[in-house]
């Protein structure tokens, strides 16, 4: 189905945003990718036909300049999907790196706050928009040694039920996604086999919901989406 809509999308990698980009461009959208490292995304972007701009998500300026890029490039955008993130890494709280824990919740947290206020702005000035925010197990499951991410993807989800109350009434849909298990990273992914069969979640399958709570009617819209494989225990 043809569309005339804007896609954007934050946090640009190999694995759920390449298939959240070739869904979009697919549907006939104009799609628009933000990452640290464009030249990255250069197969992606000849695959698709899509723009790219670089971007620290977690720097106001930065997110300020994109927005401004996004709409000379292709209009305001129609949906807005952050999928960036940070872990900040791993280990006992005592010997985490005070700089690498502000530098993933600035990444996780603080960056989806500036994107979604941005794309807020611009979408209630018009009347309609999606922002989808993408979550993780950590999202409601603080696992030991890792006080970052979890830090992180509460506030991403705090933020994201509170905009969705908020902005809901005025006929922005907001989602929040928790991906809970694996992505598969490649037909190649080693972890595929020690997994099983469809033990890793597929970024094209991801996408499609993606999409369909994007398609959803206004009457029946969802604001959260939990996604993990079917052998993934919960």
């Amino acid at each position: 189905m043809a569309t005339s809509e804007t896609a954007l999308i934050v946090g640009t990698g190999r694995g759920l945003s390449a298939s959240l980009a070739r869904l979009f461009a697919k549907e006939g959208m104009k799609v628009v990718l933000a990452a640290r490292d464009v030249e990255k995304l250069a197969p992606l972007l000849k695959e698709t036909g899509a723009t790219a701009f670089a971007c620290d998500a977690s720097d106001p300026a930065a997110v300020d300049t994109l927005f401004k890029s996004t709409i000379d490039a292709a209009g305001v955008p129609d949906i807005v999907v952050y999928n960036a993130s940070n872990r900040g890494g791993r280990g006992p709280v005592t010997e985490l790196d005070p700089e690498a824990v502000r530098q993933a919740i600035l990444v996780t947290c603080y960056g989806g706050f500036l994107v979604g206020q941005s794309a807020a702005r611009l979408m209630l000035e018009r009347g309609s928009g999606t922002i989808l925010l993408t979550g993780a197990s950590a999202s409601y499951k603080g696992y030991a040694n890792s006080s970052s991410f979890a830090m992180g993807k509460f506030g991403l989800r705090g933020l994201a039920q509170s905009l969705a109350r908020e902005l809901a009434p005025k006929n922005i849909h907001v989602a929040h996604f928790p991906i809970d298990g694996g992505i598969r990273q490649g037909d190649d992914d080693p972890r595929a086999g020690k997994r099983g069969a469809d033990g890793l979640l597929a970024p094209d399958a991801i996408a499609e919901t993606y999409l369909h709570v994007h398609r959803q009617h206004r009457s029946a819209w969802s604001w959260e989406i939990e996604l993990r494989p079917w052998s993934e225990a919960f």
